[in-house]
């Protein structure tokens, strides 16, 4: 599996996808990395969905509830200062390596 310049916690711009949705930013709740499936994550606030809940001992009520919906990772992209989509990067700084902006080279 190869490694992922999105993290959690991360500020990204939704670049394509439904109407209402892209174009808007927000922070990376949750990124999910399963074998044999394609990288996801989970945006704070976008993609909102409605799933029918059964009644349970912790939601005795049941019914409709909202929630996140998770967007594949290639349809986002990490946010730079001035609210644009950026590359991102990498640099070894002494034993460290570091993501970058790859226009600006400054580090995230």
């Amino acid at each position: 599996m190869s490694k992922l310049k999105i993290k959690r916690g991360d500020n990204v711009i939704i670049t394509t996808g439904k109407k209402d949705v892209k174009g808007k930013t927000g922070e990376v709740i949750e990124v999910i990395k399963k074998e044999g499936r394609d990288p996801r994550v989970v945006v704070a606030g976008l993609n909102i969905v409605k799933k029918h809940v059964k009644p349970s001992a912790s939601n005795p009520q049941g019914g409709i509830v909202e929630r996140e919906a998770s967007i594949h990772i290639s349809n986002v992209a990490l946010v730079g200062k001035d609210g644009k989509a950026i590359k991102v990067g990498y640099k070894i700084e002494g034993d460290k390596k570091v993501r970058i902006n790859k226009k600006t080279g400054e580090t995230l």
